[in-house]
């Protein structure tokens, strides 16, 4: 079984990542993939290189090229998170799979922009107005190689909307798990 996750940023992915984790999931993401492929190229790690990376290989090799690299390290009979899909032709590319699932988690903005603040990772932004930046951009579904992570919304099988307490979160988690967990397609 595949688990891909997509959702505006600090939506609360991790929380699931983690909730997925402790039932045996492996964890991938196409982030590292970008970040990998940055480190090779010598491009510096923040969230503009990145994306711009990322726009510029599904431009080059199709909008589908990362998540096919993701797949191709995929071993058949276990089960994974795919964390970071922000692409529709990366859903496509993983309904291809046997037992693919997508799960959406939203959350209000000025909250997901105060667990930014709490969590403070470098790339996250310090500001209101370079958050709201960002996050329009992610979302954004006007380029065919970029972020749409709207569009992949969208195309999700279940919806979190993740503006309660953890123990709410871990509930929704719970209620999807047990729905998919004896499902095959």
């Amino acid at each position: 079984m595949i688990i891909g996750l997509t959702g505006r940023i600090a939506a609360g992915k991790g929380q699931i990542v983690n909730y997925l984790l402790e039932k045996g999931f492996s964890y991938t993401t196409i982030s590292n993939l970008v970040r990998e492929e940055a480190a090779k190229r010598g491009i510096g790690i923040t969230r503009e290189n990145l994306q711009n990376l990322g726009n510029e290989v599904r431009k080059e090799e199709g909008a589908n090229a990362w998540i096919k690299r993701l797949v191709s390290n995929i071993k058949e009979n276990e089960e994974y998170i795919v964390d970071g899909i922000r692409n529709s032709a990366e859903v496509e590319e993983l309904r291809k799979q046997r037992y693919f699932f997508l799960i959406s988690v939203d959350a209000p903005q000025k909250i997901r922009f105060e667990r930014m603040l709490k969590r403070a990772k470098p790339s996250d932004p310090k500001t209101w107005d370079d958050f709201l930046s960002i996050d329009k951009r992610d979302f954004g579904e006007e380029n065919p190689n970029g972020q749409q992570v709207g569009k992949c919304m969208k195309l999700a099988d279940f919806t979190i909307v993740n503006d309660g307490s953890l123990e709410y979160l871990n509930n929704q988690i719970d209620g999807i798990y047990n729905k998919i967990s004896g499902v095959k397609r």
